[in-house]
């Protein structure tokens, strides 16, 4: 399982199942790479509705087995049945993955609005007891400093966090940001209402004009001036966005560990070389 301790800085990243059956040696390939830096762990996304659920668990077994590398296998709740769960949960176990990563999940496309709202499991904090009856796991949550989309103020985020983590959620990865202040902020309001469970930032380094996209968006993250002035200057020369982009993310690690953050979390988007060049500008 994933282990916290208070004197070191925890490092990983996600990779997420390709979408051709064909192509999961090429994740397999990157993994390779990624695997000589040592991670503490590498999380495994997972398709919406479970759509990826069987990539997500072998690649998770690649992580575990192969790359000798804690392995984190995301798991939404969206689309998930008793069956369907505890038949992941079957499989994690016989594959002796122990780190759970529950997540409610966005509505598939197919899901009829009538089946989102009637569906079994609402929320992540449902699947928790259902994963502890199911064997010893290591509970993650995800967090948004920036307030969850759907929530009416932070307050209210805040109030729906501390439930999952009284649930029994073991740590919380949070949702990408470019603002440290945005972070510490959330870090602080966090504590006040008594979550004091290990929080490991989560960095997407902008290393293309282009990933200030759909992805960003969604994820509800402002977009600091000085990183809209990088791409604004480097948007049209890849290379130099490339290194203007992992010089950014680089500068957020470096100010975040001086400032006692428990773990850092590289959403790179399967790319080992941008996951090995941030690597070694902060934790070689």
């Amino acid at each position: 399982m994933i282990k916290h301790t208070k004197d070191k800085v925890i490092f990983s990243c996600e990779v997420f199942p390709p979408k051709r059956d064909d192509d999961i040696y090429e994740i397999f390939k990157t993994l390779d790479k990624i695997k000589t830096l040592k991670p503490d762990f590498i999380s495994v996304t997972y398709g919406a509705g479970g759509s990826n659920s069987k990539k997500t668990a072998t690649i998770a077994a690649y992580i575990q087995h192969i790359c000798e590398v804690e392995a984190l296998a995301h798991m939404t709740a969206v689309g998930m049945d008793d069956e369907k769960l505890h038949n992941i949960l079957d499989e994690l176990s016989s594959k002796q993955i122990h780190n759970i990563l529950a997540l409610r999940g966005d509505k598939p496309r197919d899901m009829s609005d009538e089946d989102f709202v009637n569906r079994k499991f609402k929320y992540a904090s449902d699947l928790i007891p259902e994963i502890n009856k199911a064997g010893e796991f290591l509970i993650a949550g995800a967090c948004y400093p920036e307030v969850h989309p759907e929530s009416l103020n932070q307050e209210d985020d805040l109030k729906y966090l501390k439930h999952k983590v009284d649930m029994g959620m073991n740590c919380l990865i949070t949702q990408m940001f470019f603002d440290n202040n945005v972070f510490y902020d959330f870090m602080d309001k966090a504590g006040k209402v008594g979550i004091n469970v290990p929080v490991h930032a989560g960095i997407m380094p902008i290393t293309a004009a282009n990933q200030l996209g759909t992805s960003v968006k969604l994820s509800g993250s402002s977009v600091p001036q000085e990183l809209s002035n990088l791409i604004a200057k480097y948007g049209d020369n890849p290379d130099d966005m490339k290194k203007a982009g992992i010089e950014y993310a680089v500068n957020q690690i470096k100010d975040l560990k001086n400032n006692g953050v428990a773990g850092i979390h590289l959403y790179t988007m399967n790319k080992a070389d941008t996951t090995v060049a941030i690597y070694n500008e902060t934790f070689a």
